[in-house]
């Protein structure tokens, strides 16, 4: 009998070992393969109405207009509003995905959440985006225009305001996540709602500085505006860790 062969006190072979991780590759391909085509097709589709979305992000800034320094900066941040928009329209597709990928792991009871997991996630990280636009970016760049405005000339290229906007967008909603996240981990065993309750200070430590990198400005306004949803959304997530 070979190496390659089962040996007979019942050790796994190493065609054993091999043809999982092929499957798995093979799977990982496949998934990420999805997930790529729906991005392509949600960006393509997101250039129809990337302008009036560019509209929308530039509009806090109220009648002071962004700048393009360069000849090709214009076109290249509608066709970065353009990616940014196709992201958004396929992460219920590549959770889904990605979901699919790690069920051979759950047992049959803990693949039923595969399910709730998609919509909740972009729910979640949908309320965090409108959360951050329509609260935190009205008192953020009134702010950030005003300082020391009567020395400084606040003229702001459109390349940098938007990586600063849909940067700031897209971590308020990563961090609304945290309930559906530590709901997940309460089902797989992980974390517990007495081990939440119990390290609760060290989560508000761990939040103040997550609050300090995202805020965008120094006063602490906004930074009590990032602090206080994600100390709620801390709790919320240990309720839904005693529901699970």
């Amino acid at each position: 009998m070979s190496d390659a062969q089962a040996t007979s006190n019942g050790a796994p072979t190493a065609e054993a070992e091999i043809m999982p991780l092929m499957s798995h590759l093979k799977e990982l391909r496949k998934r990420l393969s999805w997930a790529f085509i729906a991005l392509t097709v949600a960006t393509a589709i997101s250039f129809l109405f990337a302008k009036q979305v560019l509209v929308i992000l530039v509009a806090p800034m109220g009648d002071t207009l962004p700048q393009a320094l360069k000849p090709t900066e214009s076109i290249g941040n509608y066709m970065k509003v353009a990616l940014i928009c196709g992201v958004t329209l396929a992460m219920p597709v590549i959770v889904y995905q990605i979901g699919r990928f790690v069920t051979p792991a759950m047992t049959k009871h803990e693949r039923r959440y595969l399910w709730l997991l998609v919509p909740g996630a972009t729910l979640c990280f949908v309320t965090g985006v409108a959360f951050a636009y329509f609260v935190m970016l009205p008192t953020a760049i009134p702010f950030l225009q005003g300082f020391m405005s009567d020395i400084i000339l606040q003229q702001w290229a459109i390349g940098e305001y938007l990586s600063f906007v849909t940067s700031l967008l897209f971590w308020i909603g990563v961090a609304f996540e945290l309930p559906l996240f530590v709901f997940f981990l309460a089902k797989l065993g992980i974390v517990n709602a007495q081990m939440l309750s119990k390290n609760r200070k060290y989560a508000v430590l761990i939040i103040a500085v997550l609050a300090a990198v995202i805020t965008p400005t120094v006063d602490p306004l906004n930074m009590l505006l990032v602090m206080g949803p994600l100390i709620i959304l801390y709790e919320i997530g240990i309720l839904l860790a005693k529901i699970a």
